[in-house]
């Protein structure tokens, strides 16, 4: 969220948190709660549920994704309290941690679909699920870092970026037992009901936002067209050798 030199931005910072950086922090608060709340008896709280031992992979994906979302919270905080410095500093090392969360979790995707784990649909098919998610992560967290002298852009982005991938921790909330277009819509509604609140308070849609649910919902249709085509098969052989 940098327009100009430090200074400049610290002027503006008041301006910007009058703006409504509550929202942006409840966002964050509510990403970072489902990742929490989803992971809890598989990953957090394992060893107080039983739950199986995880590979490294797994560990490896799971604190990376503990520190994205940490992140995000971190630096929207940090935006409202008027800290530009530390805000640019941090999202230095956020660029490192995005690439880290695209290439851990693409990887820890295919490997889920070598072993044969799946949530019901055969492991080649249901690939598209978390796959998607990664596309769809790069292209709005890439937005967010082209547009990261916008700050009104920039946060959207980010925002939508982090709320669009919480499928696979709602998967593992009581929603998930309905499937996945329940899982699908409970990321919907997330997303829709901070764009919503934000619509409502400037009385206009925000152009990231709306790009942001865009993309998020027309990715779900997408991948539910393209699962299980041949085209696919082809390719999720491909990607997993099998």
């Amino acid at each position: 969220m940098a327009i100009g030199s430090d200074e400049l931005l610290e002027q503006t910072a008041p301006r910007i948190r009058g703006q409504r950086p509550r929202l942006f922090i409840w966002a964050a608060a509510a990403a970072l709660a489902v990742v929490l709340i989803g992971f809890s008896r598989t990953y957090y709280l394992k060893g107080v549920f039983g739950a199986p031992e995880l590979s490294t992979l797994v560990h490896v994906h799971g604190v990376v994704m503990t520190l994205w979302f940490a992140t995000l919270m971190t630096q929207v905080v940090l935006i409202a309290k008027g800290n530009v410095r530390m805000h640019r500093k941090l999202g230095a090392a956020g660029l490192g941690l995005a690439v880290l969360v695209l290439i851990v979790g693409t990887a820890t995707a295919i490997a889920a679909a070598q072993r044969g784990a799946t949530p019901g649909p055969p492991p080649l098919v249901f690939l598209v699920i978390p796959l998607g998610d990664m596309v769809v992560f790069a292209l709005l967290v890439g937005l967010g870092f082209a547009y990261r002298a916008r700050s009104d852009w920039h946060k959207r982005f980010m925002v939508s970026a982090s709320i669009a991938i919480l499928g696979a921790a709602i998967a593992r909330t009581p929603l998930g037992a309905a499937g996945l277009p329940a899982i699908f819509g409970g990321v919907d509604l997330i997303l829709i009901a901070f764009v919503a609140a934000d619509w409502i308070h400037n009385r206009r849609l925000h152009p990231a936002f709306a790009i942001g649910l865009a993309v998020a919902i027309l990715s779900q249709v997408g991948r539910f067209a393209l699962a299980g085509t041949p085209q696919w098969m082809e390719f999720a052989r491909w990607v997993t050798g099998t």
